[in-house]
């Protein structure tokens, strides 16, 4: 008996075709996705680094060549003269301003950081009445911004008579909503509760509960917040405005900015303000630079609860 193939029909014994693979077809979005996304990332990489890549290439420059020079030129190298001239200049305030903002900036962003995340370990690890309604108070702070309150703020200082003293700028840095909540996740995903448990049944206190078990385990939390804090504090020009009257009180943003207000009146302040202000982000750099390692698995920690 035979079988009638249809017209057009597969021959007798030859395999159907196959689909045809769509893996080729798939390939090409994904690298075209890919290619937008690197283009996306490279473009604001070279936005963000454009103001720096100024900022150094400016500081190789003396009055005269910045401004008959292209912005992105590279000058006749007067930076080790401009750097002199930084720290001599008015008999060397520049170091003392640089002093007063690492004395601002370490001693608060360490003491806020302890605060922050005492607060926020005692949010996770205790019981109290209104527990939640006083952390939702601590997140009602994070929406206020932080130039509505200098005002009060002031107030507050000339009330007590610390206007114009490092109490007056160093004070109101040791509070910090945003650490607290910070704090409280980190806490929830890195102290788990049977930890605290034990140690009381061994014996130790609240304080050194904190101390020797808690506060390491929430170590790359805390260096989180320090270094946000960190930031915070040493670009934090408003309050250094509104407090201190003082020259010799200010931190380095403030002492720059009264340079950059008197260049008309002295033009030879342009290399000083610029080389200034390429010194004044060392410190943030090598801040980061140290503690990233912390930061990171700190970020990572604090995401996963």
């Amino acid at each position: 008996m035979t079988t009638a193939l249809a017209p057009g029909g597969p021959h007798p014994g030859t395999r159907p075709p196959r689909p045809r693979s769509r893996t080729r077809s798939r390939t090409h979005p994904r690298l075209l996705s890919r290619a937008v996304v690197n283009a996306v990332l490279l473009l604001v990489a070279a936005y963000t680094l454009m103001p720096l890549a100024w900022l150094v290439l400016a500081a190789t420059k003396d009055r005269r060549d910045l401004f008959a020079t292209a912005p992105y030129s590279l000058g006749r190298f007067h930076f080790l003269t401009n750097l002199g001239d930084v720290f001599t200049y008015d008999d060397g305030v520049f170091g003392r301003w640089l002093g007063n903002s690492l004395l601002y900036t370490v001693v608060g962003s360490t003491l806020s950081a302890l605060i922050s995340v005492a607060c926020g370990y005692a949010f996770h690890a205790y019981e109290f009445r209104h527990k939640e309604r006083l952390f939702g108070v601590v997140l009602a702070g994070v929406l206020v911004p932080a130039t509505v309150l200098q005002l009060p703020l002031y107030l507050m200082a000339s009330a007590a008579g610390v206007v114009n003293t490092y109490w007056a700028y160093l004070v109101p840095a040791l509070v910090n909503p945003f650490g607290v909540y910070l704090a409280r996740v980190f806490a929830e995903g890195c102290v788990p509760d049977e930890v605290p448990a034990a140690a009381r049944v061994d014996g130790a206190g609240e304080l050194r509960l904190f101390a020797h078990v808690s506060l390491p385990m929430l170590w790359p939390g805390f260096v989180t917040i320090f270094l946000f804090t960190f930031t915070a504090i040493w670009n934090n020009f408003y309050g250094a405005l509104t407090m201190l009257n003082d020259e010799r009180l200010y931190p380095v943003s403030l002492g720059l900015f009264m340079w950059n207000r008197s260049v008309y009146q002295q033009p030879e302040l342009y290399p000083l303000v610029i080389t200034g202000s390429l010194v004044s982000v060392v410190p943030l750099v090598l801040a980061f630079l140290g503690l990233q390692r912390f930061w990171r698995s700190g970020l990572t920690a604090g995401a996963v609860k």
